[in-house]
């Protein structure tokens, strides 16, 4: 009785409050950093380039886009009275602005009138995100499957990129070369996953970019040579790169953008609850969505932009099965270390792409697994939830495929729908509405759609069987043991006159 007692004790009340020790969660964190690293480091380089900043501003950009992210990181995952949704979430710069902020820039009004435009749209965000608390009872399991499943599907071309080497400008895009360290990464994924260790199959994407990134120094493709040039400390200088400005303009549609952030990040927060295995209400939604425009905010002031959860590290979440919130806390540690040593940030931007990519594989393959998995468990007789799955992934499908597909569109449509994710989101809320909470109207018979989701058996097949008769090894045997001649046009399948 008392070794029971004391056991229920010490167990967390929830899978995400588990403490695996420092080592460990700092073992685990930075498999969670090098997932992301890619991810929030590309946003910087491209506005930074677009605002025309030199080298030595665009480091710093980077470095206060790894600051931010791991402050952002710290308040989701740890969390305060109304903010943070106390998740495995890792943050960090959200790739649903670029275009915006691009075009910002080279509308004239510079990277000051996007760092005011961040600040506005965030903030309006933040003051709206009880809103966007409520709507969790409309993200049944066929709404968040399907969304988790283009999450996945979505973030493949990120991996295809960079197993080919993420410039697409250079001689070696999709060479033999970098496809191949990237498949040679996978296979060791695979393998080390294989491996009766459980800490050894738990940390295989992390020792798997190190082996990969080893074998590419090995081979000549890898080079550490940039490490060593740059200052080793340098804390973000708040407003470093000018005050901001503020224009109506940017501002409407940053906060189109900013929409689309609490769109994907509610889909994150539902979709790594699902993984976990944890209850997320209507409040601890909004004290997620809360978190990420309280940092959003904030992170302009120190120059960097709107901050949301990366989708593919909830993919890692899925893999390592690690579901701890205080082993990406530690990533988020982190990150904040690298956004003030940026020699530590040129070390992991070292890695390859080629590397990240092999891995990032199956990082978001889990993801649309997981998915998967997640729609396995709707319903779909005497309803209409297969073509709202069917029309859903289509829609998030659409940008994926045809990334132009919407180009000639009104920008503001275009922000929205160009995100597969968000595409996804939109169109399974609203057709969920449409058949599931709008039931007037709806036909009491099966769709076409529904019908073709149950096996069927011809009347005729049915009418000639016998009691006794079932199907065994692809014959047709009676009562007595005899096999029954199968003849005619109508096909039997396995199991369908089994008695």
């Amino acid at each position: 009785m008392t070794k029971n007692s004391r056991s229920t004790a010490v167990a967390p009340a929830r899978p995400e409050d588990e403490k695996l020790g420092i080592g460990a969660s700092f073992a685990y964190g930075f498999q969670h950093v090098l997932t992301m690293y890619g991810g929030i480091i590309a946003v910087p380089l491209i506005v930074g380039q677009a605002a025309g900043l030199d080298p030595a501003d665009i480091g710093l950009l980077i470095a206060a886009c790894l600051f931010m992210g791991g402050l952002a990181t710290l308040l989701q995952t740890l969390g305060l009275p109304f903010f943070g949704s106390q998740l495995p979430l890792v943050q960090g710069v959200s790739f649903a602005g670029v275009a915006t902020m691009v075009a910002i820039v080279n509308g004239g009004g510079g990277i000051q009138s996007v760092f005011g435009a961040v600040i506005v749209s965030s903030a309006l965000g933040l003051l709206i995100s009880p809103i966007f608390s409520k709507i969790i009872k409309f993200f049944p399991p066929v709404v968040t499957g399907t969304v988790i499943t283009v999450i996945g599907l979505s973030l493949m071309p990120v991996a295809a990129n960079w197993a080919m080497g993420g410039n697409r400008k250079a001689e070696d895009y999709g060479s033999v070369a970098n496809i191949g360290l990237a498949a040679l990464t996978l296979v060791i994924v695979l393998l080390l996953s294989k491996v009766g260790n459980s800490t050894i199959s738990r940390l295989s994407i992390l020792l798997a970019i190190v082996i990969g990134t080893l074998i590419a120094v090995a081979v000549g493709m890898a080079n550490f040579s940039k490490v060593s040039t740059g200052p080793i400390v340098a804390f973000p200088t708040p407003f470093h790169l000018g005050m901001p400005t503020f224009h109506i303009a940017a501002i409407v549609s940053m906060f189109i953008v900013v929409l689309v952030i609490m769109v994907e990040t509610s889909a994150d927060i539902l979709a790594v609850a699902d993984i976990v295995d944890t209850k997320v209400d209507s409040r601890r939604l909004g004290d997620g969505l809360r978190a990420d425009m309280a940092a959003s905010v904030i992170a302009p002031v120190f120059g960097s932009f709107t901050q949301s959860a990366f989708a593919q590290n909830v993919g890692l979440v899925a893999v390592t099965g690690i579901k701890s919130r205080f082993v990406v806390a530690a990533g988020g540690v982190i990150l904040v270390i690298l956004g003030v040593l940026p020699v530590m940030g040129r070390v992991v931007a070292a890695v390859p792409l080629p590397v990240l990519g092999g891995a990032g594989i199956v990082l978001f393959g889990t993801v649309a697994a997981s998915g998967i998995r997640t729609l396995s468990t709707v319903s779909y007789k005497n309803n209409m939830n297969m073509i709202i799955v069917a029309t859903a992934i289509g829609a998030g499908i659409i940008p994926i495929a045809a990334p132009t597909f919407y180009d000639k569109f009104p920008e503001w449509f275009a922000t929205i729908f160009h995100s597969g994710i968000s595409s996804a989101a939109v169109v399974a809320i609203l057709l969920n509405l449409l058949f599931n909470h709008l039931k007037f109207g709806n036909s009491e018979n099966a769709s076409v759609f529904v019908a073709g989701t149950d096996r069927l058996v011809a009347s005729e097949v049915m009418a000639s069987l016998q009691d006794g008769d079932r199907y065994e090894n692809g014959k047709l045997i009676d009562a007595d043991g005899n096999e029954i001649t199968i003849t005619g046009e109508v096909p039997l399948t396995p199991k369908a006159s089994e008695h």
